[in-house]
């Protein structure tokens, strides 16, 4: 391992190679002190004042969370409510590191930046304090050394970090909110390095016709000064240069210039350009100043709607924090990109935050396209005046060049100060608008959580452009894609809807580095497990929920049958993009007969590409693809399209039979001579062929004992009833073909139940119910519930027997009624997991293995000894599997999600929806029970079954 004399000897040659090819260039250089992010750290000499590890100084990894790391205490922001602490953790660390510059660098201007420190902040360089103490955990700040620095020597770096600020507004706006509460140093600390005479930052209006306007902040301009200004492409080409004369002394200037041929940015087509401006004086160079932008175009029209580039714009968007569990706040340009490229797998076009993002966020979000709301932090308390004016302008002086932020959000849910509202406009020359996250103020109405009929005078029934900044509550396995569809049609049913930000990205459950025993991870219970993804970015199924209903290509419904003639109807849902941008390809899957009984999957028989006609945003055309010969011979159609970069919009499928071919297909019939056996006693009704008993209670109905050969297969205690009440009539038994028959009679819900036992022991289900209005005879009062979430049957089966299950239906997630979208037919598998969605993050598994699963058209149980197989011939059938444990660590009021039915495996017609934030009848008609009508001469509702016991 290198020494300590060595590593610094190597600092130093580095830090002087840098600073003279900056010095040749004159351009600003940026030489870090710390390392460029946390997964890239440096070690500065520490000292914690409480706490763990504390009251002795050690090293530690700069940027970081010092919690993290190991040192002081673990806050949540909502210590004051749900955790009943009388304070937070308020330790405070004093940080050290030495670094060199060259003797040849005097003269020239020195700052020092940090990106973000939590949260009271003063820096001294060799003694002597470089600034004001900064207050304020978001927001980067500077300071010029140029005059505390020893040239040609070591210079000592000390910052003193107070974790709670001695300003009780910045306590209010940061430290009393619904997030973690961490402490230190935790984006990096960099040295900028410029010419005495030279451009310290821009302001950028550039217009998407390739106009430009720079707001200039200059220092120590000499006389005969120019400037200049050029723009490149990605590839390099520079356009025509435009020269500005500057007065001398003058520290702020504007310069305007229009460049043509220029591609406006969007977030469907973020082009980018190199802007340069460079300052010359009499031909020779004095400063180079960089800057990526983006050409493009707001406009923001009150009682109509948010426009980019003359485009009236819907945000499909999502709420996320800075966060990564082993990091805290502090993150990476890689987490950075991973989570903008998630946040568009997700077919979404917005994210927003709670405070301003690291600048790698904002850069990735500019060059892969996402609109940004960038957020003044001020959870539900505001910043004292002077104290907000300060941080709005550090602020939007480091951000307002991004053309992904199009829209300043002044606090959040009340966080806001009126005072500062101006402080926006005077230092953006776009003139965004400024909004009150959850408020209908100016013009612009962001209500949180609308319920589904929001709106006296208001949404729907308003005047005012409408984009709630939080929707979906995602708790648990709450919101997101459940009911998401319901509400986007009823929103965008308005021509004042501008879009919607789900609550949240991520399960914020950080990694506890104080915590010893099996559990690793804390989200603080129900607080903060509230992401569509995991912590480490694990996919819940709302991800593909919101992936398909969010898709900019939307299929109008179909079913295939015998006269399907390759033809479908699509709608354009992009904002920008023509679908002749985009790509898509058709496959035909099939699967043998036997795939469910072996580790067989699907294979492709044919395929095709479709012609993608001219359709512009808004419009519906149709597609069609050329039907394969063999096309009838396949299980299912999947149509997968591609944007215009190769990127999957998403996948669709449709099953090419109806469920009682799949029956035919794939359930095995084994050839006997033998005959199936029915016998019937006082107590109990016993079906035999092939080696396989079957068993049912003379009283109930039920099944109470399944066996092979070899085992017993423990489904019992079953058909029970979901949501109807049924009374047993009578049971007949008798033979037919070769077959043995046990008919159950009832009253009420259920007409019958028929028993058919095949000569090789298939066990045939063939339910009828709904069909008397009266119930039959033998029934007094009400059979079904007016309202009914749940319906079908149900059998009980010993959960620990389970070892994993294949099936044939949509997958591979579980459904709610109101979150069926983002599941696809197919072959598909999964081993048993116990996963409590948004908890189980020491073992975290998805897709979940317990739930409903919805178009279940066959299955193979796995469980040992005590396998079995199943199939359906009725369409549109959910299979229940077992019940999802409830969070062990939830507060009350988290609802994580409805009651189950009784018993294990279920089949059904009818599941429960799943709450978003509010009770399900202030969501949309998905979420809401069915009703039962029985009129005279209906047939009645069936339900076919077949069961394979044999092993």
């Amino acid at each position: 391992m290198p020494s300590k004399n060595t590593l610094k000897f190597l600092f130093f040659i580095l830090f002087s190679f840098f600073l003279n090819q900056n010095a040749k260039a004159q351009k600003t250089g940026l030489i870090y002190l710390s390392g460029k992010d946390f997964e890239h750290p440096i070690q500065w000499d520490f000292y914690c004042t409480d706490g763990n590890n504390s009251k002795i100084w050690s090293k530690i990894n700069v940027p970081s969370q010092w919690e993290l790391e190991g040192f002081g205490e673990y806050t949540y922001g909502r210590w004051y409510k749900e955790l009943n602490q009388k304070e937070p953790s308020k330790e405070e660390g004093f940080y050290k590191y030495e670094f060199e510059i060259p003797l040849d660098y005097k003269g020239k201007n020195i700052l020092i930046a940090f990106g973000g420190a939590m949260t009271d902040t003063e820096v001294k360089i060799n003694g002597k304090i470089a600034g004001p103490i900064h207050q304020g955990g978001f927001y980067e700040f500077k300071y010029d050394i140029s005059a505390l620095l020893q040239f040609g020597s070591k210079n000592i770096l000390e910052v003193h970090v107070w974790k709670h600020s001695a300003n009780k507004s910045v306590n209010a706006a940061e430290r009393r909110a619904d997030w973690w509460l961490f402490g230190g140093i935790y984006r990096p600390v960099w040295l900028e390095v410029s010419p005495k005479t030279h451009i310290e930052n821009i302001a950028v209006n550039a217009k998407m016709d390739g106009s430009i306007t720079v707001d200039l902040n200059l220092q120590h301009i000499l006389k005969n000064t120019i400037i200049e200004a050029s723009v490149s492409d990605k590839n390099g080409t520079e356009s025509e240069v435009f020269s500005f004369p500057l007065k001398a002394k003058k520290t702020k200037e504007s310069i305007s210039a229009k460049w043509k041929n220029i591609k406006p940015w969007n977030p469907e087509t973020p082009h980018l350009y190199g802007l340069k401006l460079t300052l010359k004086q009499n031909g020779i160079v004095l400063h180079e100043f960089h800057k990526k932008i983006g050409f493009r175009t707001l406009e923001f029209k009150k009682r109509d709607g948010i426009y980019v580039n003359g485009t009236k714009i819907i945000m499909k968007g999502i709420n996320r924090h800075s966060f990564w569990p082993e990091g805290g706040r502090s993150t990476s340009r890689r987490i950075s990109e991973m989570d903008v490229k998630l946040i568009k797998d997700m077919n979404m076009n917005a994210v927003r935050g709670h405070y301003p993002p690291d600048d790698h966020f904002l850069e990735v979000c500019d060059s892969l396209g996402l609109f940004v709301l960038n957020e003044l932090a001020g959870w539900q308390n505001s910043y004292d005046t002077e104290t907000g004016t300060k941080l709005v302008k550090e602020m939007v002086v480091r951000d307002v060049n991004h053309p992904s932020v199009i829209i300043w959000d002044n606090g959040n849910e009340g966080g806001w100060n009126y005072e500062v509202d101006k402080v926006f406009a005077e230092n953006d020359p776009q003139k965004r608008i400024v909004i009150h996250p959850w408020a209908d103020f100016d013009g612009w109405d962001t209500h949180h959580y609308p319920t589904y009929l929001t709106g006296m005078h208001r949404f729907n029934s308003g005047e005012n452009v409408f984009f709630p900044t939080e929707f979906m509550h995602g708790t648990y396995d709450n919101g997101h894609g459940a009911a998401l569809e319901d509400f986007w049609n009823r929103y965008k049913e308005s021509p004042l809807f501008a879009g919607g930000f789900m609550w949240a990205m991520l399960d914020e459950a950080v990694k506890r580095s104080d915590w010893k025993g099996e559990q690793k991870f804390d989200s603080k219970g129900s607080l903060a497990a509230d992401g569509i993804l995991g912590p480490h970015r694990e996919k819940e199924g709302s991800y593909f929920s919101v992936k398909e209903i969010w898709a900019p290509i939307q299929f109008q419904p179909k079913q295939i049958t015998d006269t399907f003639d390759g033809s479908f109807l699509i709608t354009n849902d992009y904002l920008f993009s023509n679908l002749n941008s985009c790509k898509m390809e058709f496959k035909v899957l099939k699967s043998d007969t036997d795939v469910l009984y072996t580790d067989k999957t699907a294979q492709e028989i044919s395929s095709g590409k479709i012609e993608m006609p001219s359709t512009e945003p808004g419009e519906t055309r149709k597609i069609k693809l050329e039907i394969p010969q063999n096309f009838f011979e396949g299980d299912i159609l999947s149509i997968t399209a591609f944007d215009q970069f190769d990127k999957e919009i998403y996948t669709w499928t449709w099953p090419i039979h109806k469920a009682q071919y799949y029956a035919v297909k794939f359930l095995a019939v084994q050839n006997t001579k033998a005959k199936a056996v029915v016998t019937k006693t006082n107590s109990e009704i016993t079906l035999k062929a092939n080696d396989i008993t079957v068993v049912i209670n003379a009283a109930t109905g039920e099944i109470q004992k399944i066996t092979n050969k070899s085992s017993v297969i423990p489904l019992t205690n079953g058909p029970r009833f979901i949501g109807m009440k049924a009374k047993l009539k009578d049971i007949a038994i008798s033979q037919e073909d070769g077959k043995a028959i046990c008919k159950v009679n009832y009253s009420g819900g259920l007409s019958s139940i028929k028993w058919i036992m095949e000569p090789d022991g298939r066990l045939k289900m063939e339910l009828l119910a709904l069909k008397n209005a009266s119930g039959g005879d033998g029934f007094d009062g009400a059979f079904f519930e007016d309202k009914i979430n749940a319906f079908g049957i149900t059998f009980s089966y010993p959960e620990k027997e389970v070892k994993g299950i294949k099936w044939f239906g949509r997958g591979p997630y579980r459904v709610w009624k109101n979150r069926i979208k983002g599941t696809t037919y197919g072959f598909w598998e999964k081993e048993y997991n116990n996963t409590i969605t948004g908890e189980s993050f020491e073992n975290l598994i998805y897709p979940e293995f317990k739930g409903y699963h919805a178009n279940l058209l066959g299955a193979s149980l796995k469980a040992g000894n005590s396998s079995f197989k199943f199939f359906s011939e009725s369409d549109n059938l959910f299979l229940r599997l077992f019940t999802p444990d409830l969070p062990k660590n939830s507060f009350p009021g988290s609802s994580p999600q409805p009651d189950f039915p009784e018993g294990d495996i279920s089949f059904m017609y009818e599941i429960p929806a799943m709450r978003d934030f509010k009770p399900l009848e202030q969501q949309g008609p998905q979420s809401q029970p069915t009703n039962i009508r029985i009129k005279k001469g209906d047939d009645g509702i069936k339900m076919d079954l077949w069961f394979d016991f044999s092993f």
